[in-house]
């Protein structure tokens, strides 16, 4: 962490723009608040309809790249496993769903590419990376299912679950001042990996 910086930030769903935009690559985040999963099926659905039902929901909120586990507790649904998925495959339709839905941040893992990555700088959102391999360690930061959509289109892993978290933690990968982690680690990466084979 930089120096002079908070060491964890906690942040209240729904945020502001301004809130988002303080946060900068390598800053950790503690999440509170209502917010949503989406994978392939509802990044096209949001994509090709105006999803009326969770609008208010992803509004200034955040949409995490999760196919939970569930179980269900008599009427009440119960998250058993809540890890992140792999995000690049939303990269087709992110920039479009930000800027539609006022979206503040995307959780997921692996990154993102540069065209979320410029959305995140003209509206103001980041990409934060889960980590992954504590899928149960973060369901218990998930305090209860408030709703879920398209359950029966969709099915557990690709529905939209309303999820209710408390210090949801995660760190900003992609902020909107232009940084992208990823992209700095896979080009240096490169760089090393071509000086290895230059002197081969």
């Amino acid at each position: 962490m930089r120096h002079g910086r908070e060491k964890m930030k906690k942040i209240q769903l729904p945020s502001s723009e301004e809130v988002i935009r303080d946060l900068r690559v390598g800053d950790e985040v503690g999440i509170s608040g209502v917010m949503i999963t989406a994978r392939d099926a509802a990044h096209k659905y949001m994509t090709e309809q105006d999803a009326l039902e969770v609008r208010e929901i992803i509004k200034n909120g955040m949409i995490y790249h999760c196919g939970p586990i569930v179980a269900r507790d008599g009427d009440q649904w119960r998250f058993v496993a809540a890890g992140p998925t792999t995000s690049k495959r939303e990269e087709p339709y992110e920039a479009g769903i930000i800027e539609r839905y006022g979206v503040r941040a995307i959780i997921g893992k692996g990154g993102m590419g540069e065209k979320t990555l410029e959305a995140c700088g003209k509206h103001g959102a980041v990409y934060l990376h889960a980590i992954g391999g504590l899928a149960v360690i973060l369901a218990k930061s998930v305090r209860r299912v408030v709703d879920v959509h398209k359950l029966e289109e969709f099915g557990v892993p690709e529905a939209m679950w309303v999820i209710e978290v408390e210090n949801f933690p995660a760190v900003v990968t992609m902020d909107s001042h232009g940084k992208s982690l990823h992209a700095e680690i896979l080009d240096k990466s490169s760089r090393r990996l071509a000086e290895l084979s230059a002197s081969m």
